[in-house]
Formats: structure tokens, sequence, C-alpha cells
């Protein structure tokens, strides 16, 4: 094939060479019977991830993306700005136990953030847990954690590799110990007092030894475990499983009564959950749960009272007095309204804050006694309230600006919040806001600072688009001051649509990065499906109505185009997750519109996701093949609509030990966007490049080192503005 790295893969407006892409097996014997209508699924063979045929596969795609990468000029231009922006410290709001503070800190570069304990918010800083300590290269993650109620205790999950599966420590928070208690194939972990509660899928009984994220198993029968501290994981108590309905995942909590333990059944990843509920402080015998232990030998699931038992809607414990419990709900209230009930008359619901007119309710914390706080969305920007628990009134609004609040760090015993806050143009802020003393101030606590970042250059503002159907959606536009609307920028698009995700503003120092030196102009779409305006704007944007999400998507992309931010040439759109499954059906709807497509760990077997990891918990935002009215929904054979279009030059981002959306999916889009648009074709009008990007040692996102964010960021940006043909700025 001659030498890859010499290879001339210029894109967008100047055209460009074409890539010799390796061959890729089509097994054209495997073809499905979708409900009368055959599919074939020629590289059924990339779904094992364990042969050496996949292997290879994956090395030459590995080549043909770091050939490509070379001849990316600005990639490491890129790299040092972006590095150089990222050298700064962040801190998280922390949060109290007992006497004591906790919260993280990254210096800049550190590959995870450390985390740190103090006495009082005037004592002298410790670091209590370093990750970075745990591994060579930064790839062991410390994952969900939870701190005993006297903050004597730290209960913490760690992840190897990105992947989604965690091991549970133990230590003792005074000296640092760390207990020999060890929990692994866990996803979750919970705190009360001295104890830990855990969940485990068991992927081999057999006790054979996985490499935990390269697994491609369905995940069925979960469980819900009491793990006693000092004891053996064989002996933990199993609370709660459900054999009659293997897809079930559970959550469970103790309210801060310490009496109750919580259960929330989960059905798929719509808003809806069981709420069943266990007095363990009834359980019979002087000991409680140990005395449950040493009756039952195992037999016996604890016993769970039914207080909900219909996926009808969301439910989330926010306060209890007694057996008088609120909730956060969207029951008949699709932007979600505060509710009460006393077990003792589970019939009987009142409305404590009736659902907003307009604004979405996200968070809801009780705090200071009597206090709540509760963070609205409203048109995609944080609104804060201080009201009261009991009657629901309204005290005070908390002034921020536009922006996200990420984090209320706060609990009913304490008089003092700490809340998250961040923006398009602010790196982060920490406000510390004392509820018991009149009218509450919001104090800046700690502001993060970026170097080199002057807010006064940017702008961003807020429009509304209005889409193929006459809906109207808002997108952020984000640009250095000054730009002119006359099609030369470079533009970045990005977007998600599901699972009611919001996509609210934030601070990225890619982004600026890319305004600054590129000129380029960054965009967020909030796309039907999300959660920006609550469960309406979700249901509107899933199963049969997934394709307002790409209608909504590419009309934004025309609206950018028309009002002349950008041309089709010049514009890139991106996503992840979700929003990779978005760039790669907007590609094939309208190649036409964009020149760079960058699609991170995305959903693309829209046949057969439901068979892999946790798929099938997915099928209440996309539907599912196995019947056959949403087959239809999910079948798309774009290429043949529009077969003289040559698509944009795209990358496919995925990492090895990505364990939630698994690699096979981009592996088999790749090689078969090569194969139709390239490879199979005599005169291929194909130029601009298909690429993947297939990350060693990393997961679905979470987790990922400082360094290996960076090199991404600059690998798909670099990739980017040698695609558009965009031009450097000092």
């Amino acid at each position: 094939m001659g030498s890859l790295s010499a290879l001339d893969c210029t894109a967008g407006d100047d055209g460009g060479g074409v890539l010799p892409y390796p061959p890729a097996r089509r097994d054209e014997s495997v073809v499905d019977d979708y409900h009368g209508v055959q599919v074939s699924d020629p590289y059924r063979w990339l779904e094992d991830p364990d042969s050496e045929e996949t292997k290879a596969f994956v090395e030459k795609q590995v080549e043909v993306a770091d050939s490509v990468l070379m001849t990316c000029e600005l990639r490491e231009k890129l790299k040092g700005k972006i590095t150089k922006l990222f050298d700064h410290p962040r801190y998280d709001a922390p949060s109290r136990r007992g006497d004591k503070y906790f919260y993280f800190h990254n210096t800049g570069l550190q590959p995870q953030s450390v985390l740190y304990v103090q006495d009082g918010l005037q004592g002298e800083a410790e670091v209590l847990l370093d990750p970075n300590a745990l591994s060579d290269d930064g790839t062991v993650s410390l994952g969900p954690f939870s701190v005993s109620e006297d903050g004597k205790y730290l209960a913490y999950g760690l992840s190897s590799s990105g992947s989604d599966w965690i091991t549970i420590k133990v230590m003792r928070v005074e000296d640092k110990t760390v207990e020999e208690d060890t929990i692994s194939w866990v996803r979750k972990v919970y705190r009360h007092q001295l104890d830990t509660r855990q969940q485990r899928v068991l992927l081999q009984p057999d006790g054979e030894k996985l490499d935990a994220g390269t697994e491609t198993n369905i995940n069925l029968y979960q469980e819900s475990y009491y793990h006693f501290l000092g004891t053996d994981q064989a002996e933990d108590i199993l609370c709660w499983r459900d054999q009659e309905n293997p897809k079930h995942r559970f959550d469970a909590t103790v309210a801060d009564d310490g009496k109750h333990l919580l259960l929330y059944t989960h059905e798929g990843c719509d808003p809806v959950n069981k709420v069943y509920y266990c007095d363990i402080s009834a359980l019979p015998g002087p000991g409680g749960l140990h005395s449950f232990k040493e009756s039952n030998n195992g037999t016996d699931l604890l016993p769970f009272i039914k207080l909900v038992d219909d996926f009808d809607a969301k439910y989330a414990a926010v306060a209890n007095d007694g057996t008088t419990f609120t909730f956060l709900t969207n029951k008949d209230a699709p932007r979600y309204k505060l509710v009460r009930v006393d077990l003792t008359d589970p019939s009987s619901w009142a409305d404590v804050v009736p659902e907003s007119d307009k604004d979405v309710l996200e968070i809801a914390r009780a705090v200071d006694g009597e206090k709540l706080v509760l963070s609205y969305l409203s048109d995609v920007k944080s609104v804060l309230q201080v009201r009261e628990l009991k009657t629901g009134e309204f005290l005070h609004q908390l002034p921020v600006d536009i922006g996200t609040v990420t984090r209320v760090c706060a609990r009913r015993q304490d008089g003092v919040a700490f809340i998250g806050f961040t923006s398009f143009l602010s790196p982060g802020i920490i406000y510390q806001c004392d509820l018991g003393s009149g009218v509450p101030e919001m104090k800046v606590f700690r502001e993060i600072q970026v170097p080199g970042f002057d807010r006064s250059e940017f702008q961003v503002k807020q429009v509304f688009v209005t889409s193929k159907d006459g809906t109207k959606f808002p997108i952020f536009i984000g640009s250095k001051k000054g730009i002119k609307l006359d099609g030369s920028n470079p533009c970045l698009l990005y977007g998600y649509g599901g699972f009611t995700v919001s996509i609210t503003p934030a601070f990225s120092v890619s982004r600026v990065a890319l305004a600054k030196h590129l000129g380029a102009v960054f965009c967020i779409a909030n796309i039907r499906g999300g959660g920006e305006y609550g469960e309406e704007w979700h249901k509107a944007g899933s199963l049969a109505k997934k394709q307002n999400v790409f209608d909504d998507f590419i009309s934004a992309g025309e609206y950018l185009v028309s009002q002349g931010y950008t041309r089709p040439g010049k514009l890139c759109i991106e996503g992840g997750s979700n929003g990779g499954l978005l760039v790669g059906a907007c590609v094939n709807q309208r190649p036409d519109l964009f020149g760079c497509a960058l699609a991170h760990v995305g959903v693309m077997d829209m046949l057969r996701f439901h068979r892999f990891t946790i798929g099938h918990a997915w099928t209440t935002d996309f539907g599912c093949s196995d019947k056959e009215e949403e087959f239809h929904w999910l079948i798309k054979r774009p290429w043949e609509a529009c077969p003289d279009v040559q698509y944009p030059a795209t990358m496919l981002l995925t990492a090895d030990h990505d364990d939630r959306v698994v690699p096979l999916h981009s592996l088999k889009l790749l090689a078969t966007l090569q194969y139709v648009l390239c490879t199979s074709l005599e005169n291929s009008l194909q130029t601009n490049p298909i690429i993947g990007r297939i990350d060693r040692k990393s997961g679905h996102g979470a987790g990922r080192p400082t360094q290996k964010m960076i090199d991404e960021a600059a690998d798909r940006y670099g990739f980017m503005a040698k695609m558009v043909n965009a031009t450097w700025t000092e």
C-alpha cells in the first residue's frame, strides 16, 4: 500500500487525497431476518474484542489514523495551548461529615484529582487519598465514594482504565489506614455510619478472572448487598434481587435518620422508578441487620414494603421526619415538583412545591433544619431559590450569573451550603452561603483562575432556532469578540439530544483555544430528547420521535450557515455517546452540510445495541429491533439515498475499556463507511478521510487522566483544523 504517513490527506474546501484503507473481511453469509426484512451484518466478527482478527483490524486502523494525524500541522500547537490552559488549580465544592470537610483538588496537570480532608473550614488540608499513587500512568481513578456520618470512615471505589466496574476499599480517615475489606465487581457504593452498600453483577460465577471493561456480556440479574466492615465479601447480606425481571437495576440508600432503607428499581433509562422501603431499625432481634444476617443465613431478602410499585414516574427522596417523606418527582409534573407522603398512609400524597409553569426543578436539598435549596433550569440557565421545607413557601432567590449550578453541597444539619457554578466564560466558582443568617449571602469561597484566559475577549449569546416542524429550540453561540459574519469562520457545533440529559453552559479550555487561536465559533444546541425543558422535551425526541433530534441539530447547522457564522466546508459537528449517534445520523442524512464530524463512543449499531453490557436499558429512548414497529424506527440505509455526495471528514473515537458503549459500535461503522464509500467503488468520490481514534486503557470517558484528555482534544481538534482549513492566530 505504500507509506501511509506520506499521504496528502487534505480535505475541506481545498479538496484532498485518497487514503488506501486496509481491507476488512466481509462475511456476506451473516444475514438476520427482522420481521421479514433481511439485513446483512458482514462485520459481525468485530463484535469479538478478543479475536486476533479484531485486534489486527484495530492495529491497522490505528496506523491509518496516525498517518492522517501526522499531517495535521496545528495539532501540536493546539496541544501546547490546551496544556497551558489546563495547567491551573481546580477544586470541587467541599462536603461536611462530622467535624471534617472533604473535597477534590488538582494542582493543574495531575493525572487524577486528589481527595483532601480538613478539620473545619479553618483547619489545615491534608491529602486523604491520592489516586495518582495507585498506577504509573494515572489510569486507576477514584470513582464513587462515601464518608460515614461521623467522618471516621471512607468507602471508595477504584476503577481501572475507565471501566464502569469498580472495586470498593475502606479507609480509616484518622490515620489513613486501609482496611482489609475488598469488594469486587461493583457498580455503586452507598454510605451510612460504618457500613457500605453495594450492588454487584456476577459476570463469571465460575470465578474466571476478567479484564474489567473489555467484556461485552449483557448485564443482567443485578443484586443489591449490604456489607459489614471486617467481613469477607462472601458474607454480605443479599438485600434484594428479582429473578423474574433480569434487566431491572437497583439503587439503595439509607435516609438521614438511619432507619429507613430506600430501594429504587429502574427498568431502563426513562426517568421512572419504583420505590420500596425497609425500616431496618424494626428488624427482629437486638442487632438489627446483624441479627437478620445471623438468623436467615442469606436465605431471605430484606422485608421491603412497596410504596410505589409502578414505572409511571420518577421519585427521589429529599428529606424525612420519621415516616413522613418529601420526594422530588415528575408524577403528573413533567418539569418536576416536590411532594410529601406518610408511609403509614401511602395513598395520600400532597404537593409541597408545585410544578413551575416553565422552569425545570433539577436539584432539591434539605438544609439548615427546615429549609430547601432548589435549583431550577430556566431556558438552560440555572436559577436558585430558598424555600420552607414544611410548606414550600418561597423565601429568597440566590443571585447567580448566567450559567450552571453544578452542585449544592449541604445536608439538613448544615447551616452553610457550598454551591458550585460554571459558565462558558467562568472556569468555576464555589459559593459559600450561610442559610441561617437572615437574607442568605452568596460569598465567593473559591474562584478558579485560568492563566492566559481573559473573558473580556469573548462573547456568548443564546438564540432560538426553528426546526423542520416549526418547533423552536435554543442554541448558545460563543466566539471571540468582533468576528465577521461572512461565512469564513470555522465552527464547532455540539449536541446530545437524549436520555433527559441537559447540555448546560460549562467552561472548556479546548473551546477557548479554538476560539482564540483558530477564530472558531463554538455552538451548543439544546435539541429535543434532552431534559432542558422537562420530560415533554425528552419524549419529543425519543422512540418514534427520535428523528426530531436529528432535524433540530441539522436546523442548528443550517442556521449557523444562513447567518454567516460559517459555511458547510468549515462546519464541524461533535457529540459523544448518544451524541455520537446524533453525529452519525446527521452525517448520513445531510453529508453536504458539514465539513468535519467527530463522533465519540457513539451508539452506532441500532439493531443490536441491546445485546451488549447495559445496552438493553437504552431501549426506552431508542426502541428495540426485536419489536416490529420499533425495528422500522431504527433501520436506515442512508448511502443508498445519496450516492453522489461526499461524506465529511470523519473521526470515530472509541476506547478499548468502554464497557458502556462497547467499541464494536464504532469499529463496525468504521469498516462499513470505508467499504461503502471508498474501497467498494472503482471511482470513489470520497477523498475526505474516515478514520478511527482507538484509545488504550480508557473507557467511556469517566476517570481519564489529564494527559489523555489533552492528547485526545489535540488529536480531534487538530484533525478538525486541518479538515476545515483553519489558520492559526497567536
